[in-house]
């Protein structure tokens, strides 16, 4: 799949702050974690971003998880860990990176609701990558120049973004909704030149055009994203150059079976 990052959620402290740090050190995709610290040490976790570059675009890659989607201040997958405010984070990871970066990228563990919350308290942030509610955002939400990006949980759907930039100011607009204008304005002239309506009706459907055509123009020049969702079904498992991909994959982990009652009495294992 090409990832370049992962940012670390709840359920993936679910064998303790230890297991997922020797798991990061054989890891090649780098962990990170902007606001969790070891509470011992005081000192952060994994890295707290990494920087990437795509055909000259410069972007840079942080992550948030916050304490509200822990099960309490007990949970034990908080064990040995601190966390700062991811406000506070967020501020100084955004001021930091916009000196080195073209595009900043949130890989966010808070939930939907507090990712529209940073999205007006903290300027900056291009796109947000979230997850946790398990929100389906077929039609991702752009609140003040930040796209957030979130699809159903438990791996039901994969999900591809893409941006179009046609100027160098880093923001976008969705694609389907110039689709929709351009939608609207064809039936608009539709309606206007059928002859049925009244002088009162076309007066109306004629400022409608004409705000219409207004938001057009306004959408021309700027940079626009598509979004693309996936379901994630089993006929994935079939495609040549996945099998061959997992095929090669388990090759460097050989299944070891424990012996069963079933092979204790001399009779084949059951397989499934």
């Amino acid at each position: 799949m090409g990832y370049d990052a992962i940012g670390i959620g709840d359920d993936d402290l679910s064998l303790g702050k230890g297991f997922l740090i020797e798991l990061s050190k054989r890891s090649p995709i780098p962990f990170l974690s902007s606001n969790v610290m070891d509470k011992n040490s005081g000192k952060i976790l994994f890295q707290r971003f990494v920087l990437k570059e795509w055909n000259g675009l410069r972007i840079g890659i942080f992550s948030l998880l916050s304490q509200d989607v822990f099960l309490g201040p007990d949970d034990p997958r908080k064990k040995g860990l601190s966390f700062r405010d991811p406000l506070e984070t967020a501020r100084e990871l955004v001021g930091e990176l916009s000196l080195k970066v073209d595009l900043i990228i949130l890989l966010s563990h808070q939930g939907y609701p507090k990712d529209v919350e940073l999205t007006h308290k903290i300027p900056g942030i291009h796109l947000i990558v979230g997850a946790h509610s398990g929100v389906h955002l077929t039609e991702p939400p752009v609140f003040k120049d930040t796209i957030i990006l979130q699809t159903s949980s438990k791996g039901m759907y994969g999900a591809r973004l893409d941006l179009n930039l046609i100027n160098n100011k880093v923001s976008f607009y969705n694609i389907t909704t110039k689709r929709a204008l351009e939608k609207n304005l064809n039936k608009l002239n539709l309606q206007l030149t059928s002859g049925k309506a009244s002088n009162e009706e076309r007066e109306r459907w004629q400022r409608v055009k004409e705000n219409t055509e207004k938001a057009l123009r306004q959408l021309e020049g700027k940079n626009y994203f598509t979004n693309t969702f996936l379901p994630l079904n089993e006929s994935f498992k079939d495609h040549p150059e996945i099998k061959k991909m997992v095929d090669e994959y388990k090759s460097k982990f050989p299944e070891k079976i424990e012996p069963s009652s079933y092979d204790r009495r001399g009779m084949d294992r059951p397989k499934f």
